[in-house]
């Protein structure tokens, strides 16, 4: 997986961020937890080959480091003990291509193909289901590649390690396999020899899809201009016209000289025992090697005297708010070295003060008269790369304001200069640090990986990195000393510094046409270079692919664990639930670190259908007008000051017995530290009582951000709107999240911003307000200690005291609601309900949608109306989509079909989704989802090859839970413990007969109604077939 130049890393403010897979707190914490056994080694101890150089703790963090290196071959190890099940291991190359080629990203998947002690083709994927991983992946980045997984238990993770070290370390780099996931010459149709040759390969594909991403397109430009001197001024993920200069040769020397112990850094996290992972590190892999002088440094930039200017093209964005203002404009400043931890950190908080939220000055400066639709897809502080940039500019411009925005960036500057920064928003940001510190999120160990991967990656001090409190305290005393410190920080890096590079990108209407003419003009080259024999070579081995993509492989030789490893019960959660002013309040009482977690959930039941669409944007804007006495930016300060953050996101929850049945919300959200609870409370309080909608120029700002983020997102998350877009006729939730979250909010949102009057808009706020924000329609959750919980519970209650109750009740706007209890198993009348919508007389209707967009790959997804969570048939359709996806569609998508990505799988809504991602096919992958069907039909699979299935499943629904987060699906859902039970039964008694059963009864042609939504460039057999929809 290629990570993007500039996004590269969470920084320091996310380094907390919550992941896919949650944390779950560990039982064992007492005298012996992990942190304090660490502490008993000693520096100069030797373990299994390896030496302690350090061993720290880090009770910020309730972590202890130890850092080691191997003896023989000089390999630096850091092994963080955290009283975390959630155990993870990485190893990072430092790897610094001199080309285009995309050497190290062709080389990270090709890696994964197999290896000595594990030929099979493709373990990596194999191991998906074969283990019950929270996370598997590896990242290319600019100067490193990655390769990290975790586990929760201890016999997966020695398994996964095994794989992984073979594969790193002795992979067999076939030729078939760099054909497959490099690039290839091969015939369009691979068993037809007369078919015109064409260029296919899953990174070439992968890398055409990226690039189409004009904001991706723009960070790499930036990059390469900014440091045009070494590494950086190539594109490591690969150039798509460059990938094909790479030769099979040149792949294997690059792991000869860059995948070697000497030039790797290994890092182990959680609770299990340090030893172990040596012994075994040592004996599987480092005992055979030596020790090598790895040439991979990058030697610093060269500064400029005088700055620069450039200019690059993108596609136009057909989704823009504004077509005439398609402009991107972007100063960047090369700063210093990032392994000067403070200096970074200080240059971390300062960029924040610069840019972030709407007290910033270049928030006012550049956002605010709406010269752009938002800052510029770079922004920011940036460790991603050995010396630091920070970057500043606006996207969604016009031309002709290209010279006013430069003007104002370096007027911006000076008035930093000449200002400084209020008092108030720097404990803001430091208190944001202290809410990080806290927060026990749920991959912490793969978030504490990313944050130390670059600094580490260039030698810097991997330790001195988590030490957050040293910093700030340095940080504090640095200003007590000198008032005038940031500003004086600001002269140095923005305003006297030379190296500085303004970079704009306007749309060029030729754009996408030109990129396709120079792949066929290098193809034509390939091609006219070929001799006759070339040719026939090329067909055969395209026949000798083919046939190794096709023959089942053993894969006995790799490690697996059992179905009888799943833990055959659910960790109960206990929660208390109670009642006060007539609103339902769910308490659940866990370790939470001194943090406090509050949710509303209010229903959507009494808003007439003609506010239904401006939803999103209502929960957009709401905590960013302003409220009571505060204007938005001395709310935005509050919110910084007082709270974790804010936030309200619309909700379609579909019922876990009836596809016709669905509760429509809108979550409110937030956190605090213990001692804010008040604070946060009566934020929120001033929300429901007083917010402000009067301030039209706000409300634009907000709107052209929305509109500006949506139009971005399409080409990384094209596949969600197509799979979303393909259930939209199938059941009347899927209706719902088309209207909230689809193709259709993306088109609103365009409308929305090319209003030239927002009044009408904003008049619609308030009213939508006085449907949601009132006690008779919401429920509301906390999390806390135990020791906080009855302090939560009284201002609880003061909140909810606050909020007016209404005169009279609203009627719902659907004449049909449902009751339902919100626990299951609760006594009839002691417990809180949810209203559900159901709609008796809803039909599903089969629809074909096709978006014309201006990319170079295709997002595809087929869509089938199944079982509701509760049926059997539901967990048989969940493992059905898995073992589908690995067994069958991964072949067909991915392998032949060169998609970076696609497969199966079964939704909570009851719509079983087929999709693809970056796919160079289209009507083509259609046929392949229904091969699939037929595949699983005709049962031509093992139980092994169920087993798998079920494990790599539970790996899911086993996925820790963080202690915010502990009771969310009971609040949500209305899911209790008795019923994940009953669902962790039906998945164990899955069999052979009720997959075919399945296949059968839902996904046969004829069965059941179906959907499909494609997202790609110009297609004309779409086009001419009347089947199809076209926007």
């Amino acid at each position: 997986m290629f990570k993007p130049t500039r996004t590269i890393l969470k920084k320091l403010r996310h380094l907390s961020f919550q992941g896919q897979k949650p944390w779950r707190y560990s039982s064992n914490v007492t005298v012996t937890s992990a942190r304090e056994r660490a502490l008993r080694y000693e520096v100069g101890q030797q373990i299994h080959g390896f030496t302690i150089k350090e061993v720290t703790a880090v009770p910020d963090l309730c972590l202890t480091a130890i850092k080691l290196s191997h003896d023989n071959t000089g390999a630096q190890y850091l092994h963080v003990a955290r009283d975390d099940s959630n155990n993870l291991f990485s190893v990072q190359f430092r790897t610094t291509p001199m080309d285009n080629t995309g050497v190290p990203h062709i080389l990270e998947h090709t890696v994964l193909c197999g290896s000595q002690k594990y030929p099979c083709r493709d373990p990596f994927f194999k191991m998906l289901n074969r283990s019950l991983s929270t996370f598997m992946n590896a990242f290319t980045a600019s100067d490193y590649t990655m390769y990290p997984f975790s586990t929760q238990n201890s016999k997966d993770f020695r398994n996964l390690l095994s794989v992984y070290l073979d594969a790193v370390f002795f992979p067999c780099l076939r030729e078939l396999d760099f054909w497959q996931e490099g690039w290839r010459l091969e015939n369009e149709n691979p068993t037809d020899s007369t078919t015109p040759l064409v260029f296919k390969g899953v990174v070439f594909n992968e890398m055409k899809g990226a690039f189409s991403d004009s904001e991706r397109l723009y960070a790499q430009h930036l990059q390469n201009k900014l440091y045009p001197d070494h590494t950086y001024s190539v594109v490591s993920g690969g150039e798509p016209l460059a990938i094909p200069d790479l030769s099979w040769e040149q792949l294997k020397r690059f792991h000869a000289t860059h995948y070697h112990p000497s030039n790797a850094r290994f890092f182990t996290y959680g609770d299990l025992p340090l030893e172990q992972h040596l012994e075994q590190i040592q004996q599987e892999a480092l005992s055979k090697f030596e020790r090598m002088e790895p040439d991979t440094s990058v030697p610093p930039q060269l500064h400029w005297d005088t700055p620069k200017e450039d200019h690059v093209t993108c596609g136009p964005d057909t989704l823009a708010p504004d077509p005439a203002k398609q402009n991107t404009l972007c100063v960047s400043y090369l700063l210093g070295d990032i392994t000067d931890t403070f200096e970074a950190f200080t240059l971390s908080l300062l960029s924040s003060l610069m840019i972030s939220g709407p007290n910033s000055p270049f928030y006012k400066a550049l956002i605010e008269p709406k010269l752009g639709t938002d800052f510029s897809s770079v922004v920011g502080y940036d460790a991603s790369t050995k010396e630091a940039s920070f970057s500043i500019g606006l996207q969604g411009m016009a031309e002709k304001d290209i010279e006013n925005v430069k003007h104002i960036i370096s007027q911006t500057i000076d008035d930093i200069i000449a200002n400084g920064f209020e008092e108030e928003r720097i404990e803001a940001l430091l208190h944001k640090l202290e809410i990080q510190m806290k927060h026990q999120s749920t991959s912490f160990g793969l978030s504490l990986a990313s944050y130390i991967a670059s600094c580490w990656n260039h030698d810097g001090d991997p330790v001195e990195l988590m030490q957050i409190s040293d910093s700030v305290a340095q940080f504090r005393r640095c200003l007590k000393d000198n008032p005038l410190y940031l500003q004086e920080k600001v002269r140095e890096y923005f305003k006297d510094n030379t190296h500085k590079l303004t970079l704009s990108m306007s749309p060029d209407e030729a754009f996408y046409e030109n990129q396709a003419k120079a792949e066929q003009e290098k193809l034509q080259q390939k091609i006219q270079a070929l001799s006759d024999t070339d040719r026939k070579d090329i067909y055969e081995k395209g026949i000798q692919l083919l046939s190794a993509q096709s023959t089942p492989q053993d894969a006995s030789c790799l490690p697996a664990l059992k179905v009888s490893d799943i833990e055959p019960t659910v960790a109960a959660t206990p929660v208390e639930t109670g009642t006060t002013g007539g609103v339902p309040v769910q308490y659940c009482e866990q370790p939470t670190n001194g943090m406090v977690y509050f949710r509303a959930m209010c229903s959507l039941n009494t808003l007439p259908e003609d506010l239904k669409e401006y939803i999103p944007l209502f929960c957009n804007v709401l905590t960013k007008l302003g409220c009571g006495e505060l204007d938005y930016r001395q709310q935005s300060q509050q919110i910084e000051l007082k709270t974790g953050g804010m936030s309200i996101s619309p909700q379609v929850i579909p019922d876990a017995a009836d596809l016709d049945m669905y509760e429509q919300g809108i979550l409110l959200s937030s956190s605090c530290l213990e001692r804010n609870l008040p604070d946060m409370f009566h934020l929120w309080s001033d929300l429901f009582n007083s917010p402000h909608f009067d301030d039209e120029e706000r409300l634009r700002v907000l709107v052209m951000m929305a509109a500006q983020e949506l139009s971005n997102g399409i080409s990384y998350s094209g596949h969600m709107y197509a799979m979303t877009r393909a259930g939209r006729t199938l059941t009347p939730s899927g209706d719902l999240q088309e209207t909230f979250g689809g193709m259709d909010q993306v088109k609103f949102m365009k409308r929305i911003a090319e209003m030239s009057d927002l009044s009408p808009v904003l008049r619609k706020l308030p009213r939508i307000k006085r449907y949601l924000l009132s006690r008779e329609n919401m429920r509301c959750a906390v999390n806390a200690t135990p020791q906080k919980i009855s302090d939560a519970s009284v201002e609880v209650e003061k909140f909810i005291s606050s909020i007016p109750t209404r005169k009279k009740d609203r009627e719902p706007v659907r004449p049909y609601i449902v009751e339902r209890l919100l626990d299951p198993s609760a006594a009839p009348g002691t417990a809180a309900s949810r209203k559900l919508v159901i709609e008796p007389h809803f039909k599903p209707y089969q629809l074909k949608t096709y978006f014309q967009l201006p990319f170079p790959v295709n997002f595809v997804s087929e869509c089938v109306r199944t079982a509701p969570y509760s049926d059997p048939d539901y967990a048989s359709l969940c493992i059905l989509g898995r073992m589908m996806t690995a067994k069958f569609l991964h072949g067909e998508i991915r392998e032949k079909g060169g998609a970076y990505g696609g497969g199966a799988r079964m939704g909570r809504g009851g719509l079983f989704s087929f999709y693809s991602y970056r796919d160079p096919n289209s009507v083509q992958t259609l046929s392949a989802f229904r091969s699939g069907a037929e595949w699983a039909k005709a049962g031509t699979f093992s139980q092994q090859d169920i087993d798998e299935a079920k494990l790599s499943v539970f790996s899911a629904v086993d996925s820790p839970v963080a202690p915010s987060d502990k009771g969310m699906n009971l609040f949500l859902n209305g899911i209790s413990d008795e019923q994940k039970q009953n669902h962790r039964e039906q998945l164990f008694a899955v069999t052979h007969e009720s997959l075919t059963g399945v296949a059968s009864r839902y996904l046969g042609v004829g069965q059941r109604t179906r959907g499909v939504a494609i997202l790609g460039p110009d297609n004309e057999t779409i086009k001419k077939d009347p089947s199809w929809v076209v926007k």
